[in-house]
């Protein structure tokens, strides 16, 4: 172990602490970050946060059951894929055609069953087609901004505000330095600020991005849509055509039972 490097480390450590709880006692000077600055802060945040909220509510919508949805989550981060996902009317579905089939597809009622309960079995396919396009181009990379980018941002932010401490010690101690020391520490002083203003800049730029995300998000957005816009139209183009099969089916059953 390199114990001067470890030991400069833990004396850095003491420092930043010192600085920070002096600064909440309003005991020390504390370097205030820019307007521009605070306002693309709290713009990420506010965007970290409605994301957050959007993407949760959307998979609400897509698997209302909260069970399936945290069965789903844990299949994957452990597999390499997702089980096949089924809804009720998939089993709405079955139920009709399997009763129908015991009632006999020959007769109107039967016959009938068999053909709505084919019909649900499409309008389930028809919204795992609907989740799967969602998941992909929406909920995926509004999640890649929270888990990647803005994980990011925050390693940033932290990192800045480490060197925005040290920059704070430096110029305390640089108020309470004694002539013979004044020198050098005015040389540490200046170290440190080209530090600060060098993380400073790399933090400004990446909380300027999030303008760039949020033109993605917006694209996203318009993605879903479209692709609610489909799922919507296919549906009602299958409720129509299964509207149209059991009116004949109804006709030709009340043509068999007339005298």
């Amino acid at each position: 172990m390199d114990f001067k490097k470890f030991s400069s480390e833990a004396g850095a450590f003491f420092n930043r602490a010192i600085q920070f709880t002096e600064e909440k006692l309003g005991q020390a000077e504390k370097t205030e970050y820019d307007e521009q600055y605070e306002s693309l802060v709290q713009r990420a945040d506010k965007t970290k946060d409605w994301t957050e909220k959007m993407v949760k509510q959307m998979e609400a919508v897509l698997q209302p059951n909260p069970t399936v949805r945290a069965e789903q989550a844990i299949h994957e981060k452990v597999q390499a894929f997702t089980p096949s996902r089924q809804f009720e009317t998939d089993f709405l579905g079955a139920m009709m055609i399997s009763a129908g089939n015991d009632f006999g597809s020959t007769t109107g009622y039967g016959s009938a069953l068999v053909k709505c309960g084919q019909t649900q079995q499409k309008l389930a396919e028809a919204k795992r087609q609907f989740v799967d396009v969602v998941t992909k181009n929406y909920i995926q990379p509004l999640k890649s901004f929270l888990d990647d980018d803005f994980k990011t941002i925050l390693k940033e932010r932290k990192l800045l505000e480490t060197k925005r401490l040290d920059l704070d010690v430096v110029k305390n101690k640089l108020k309470r330095a004694r002539p013979e020391t004044k020198e050098a520490v005015e040389d540490e002083l200046r170290v440190v600020q080209v530090e600060f203003d060098r993380q400073h800049e790399t933090t400004r730029l990446l909380l300027e991005a999030v303008s760039s995300t949020q033109t993605h998000h917006l694209r996203c957005l318009q993605n879903f849509a479209e692709a609610e816009m489909n799922y919507y139209t296919q549906c009602y183009q299958l409720m129509k055509e299964m509207h149209a099969q059991l009116g004949v089916v109804s006709g030709a059953d009340s043509a068999v039972q007339s005298p």
